[in-house]
């Protein structure tokens, strides 16, 4: 499975796996860091991105990928911040 298939998958509401990139179809995580869920019917996506809360550069790609496949996603901060 590729990183696209598993955001793919997310956003069909199923679970898939890819090397550092995973999901249980409600949430998207790199590594073990939530970046994404699919909460009231919206794609949120976390901002763990050079101009957000920046974790690493693989992150910041899954994150970047998130948005390209999900179509209506929003771009927030983290829920911790």
């Amino acid at each position: 499975m590729t990183n696209e298939n598993v955001v793919w998958c997310w956003i069909k509401g199923e679970s898939g796996k890819a090397g550092n990139l995973s999901t249980d179809g409600t949430s998207l995580y790199s590594y073990r860091l939530k970046i994404a869920e699919r909460k009231d019917g919206l794609n949120r996506v976390y901002d763990y991105t050079s101009s957000g809360i920046y974790k690493s550069q693989t992150t910041s790609c899954h994150v970047g990928l998130a948005l390209r496949l999900a179509g209506h996603s929003f771009l927030v901060l983290p829920p911790s911040y």
